[in-house]
């Protein structure tokens, strides 16, 4: 009877029905990283309010529970393991809240080829650079997509096929 009574009281993740917003961040936190402008627009959509919601998060970060420069460590990483470009992953950490300088930093010490990164791309993708202006642009456009710059697809197209 208790999960009826809870339900039409307007369900537990309510700001006014006990639960903190450290207690939120903090489930959320369990299952991955966050940056801290994800916490906020989260814990906001739960229904608590912004002071409260900026002294949990300023805590979490003093304890290390959530760092912003471990979430971009992690991000790009993963974008890495997923043949993505320089270009998406900072156009992707921007829409997470990650300052530019922190972007920048992340992904200099990601020690990653992009050329290298830019061929592997391609050629999982393609069998060969095209033979028509047609596919070519195809395959432009496709490293384009994943975040390559102009430098990094033009030496794919050239590079991507020299070891198979």
């Amino acid at each position: 009877m208790s999960f009826f009574s809870t339900a039409a009281s307007g369900g537990s993740n309510k700001a006014g029905s006990g639960v903190s917003p450290r207690d939120d961040a903090i489930a959320l936190l369990a299952r991955r990283e966050y940056s801290r402008a994800e916490l906020e627009r989260r814990l906001a959509g739960k229904g608590h309010d912004n002071e409260p919601i900026a002294e949990c998060l300023d805590g979490l970060a003093q304890e290390g529970l959530q760092s912003d420069a471990r979430f971009a460590e992690v991000f790009v990483r993963s974008y890495i393991a997923r043949d993505q470009g320089p270009l998406k992953i900072r156009a992707k950490l921007d829409e997470r809240g990650i300052k530019s300088d922190l972007v920048r930093s992340s992904l200099e010490n990601s020690d990653v080829d992009w050329f290298s990164l830019a061929c592997q791309a391609l050629a999982k993708r393609f069998d060969d650079a095209g033979g028509t202006p047609r596919e070519r642009a195809r395959r432009e456009r496709f490293l384009a997509g994943r975040g390559f710059d102009f430098d990094q697809t033009r030496h794919a197209l050239s590079h991507a096929w020299d070891h198979h």
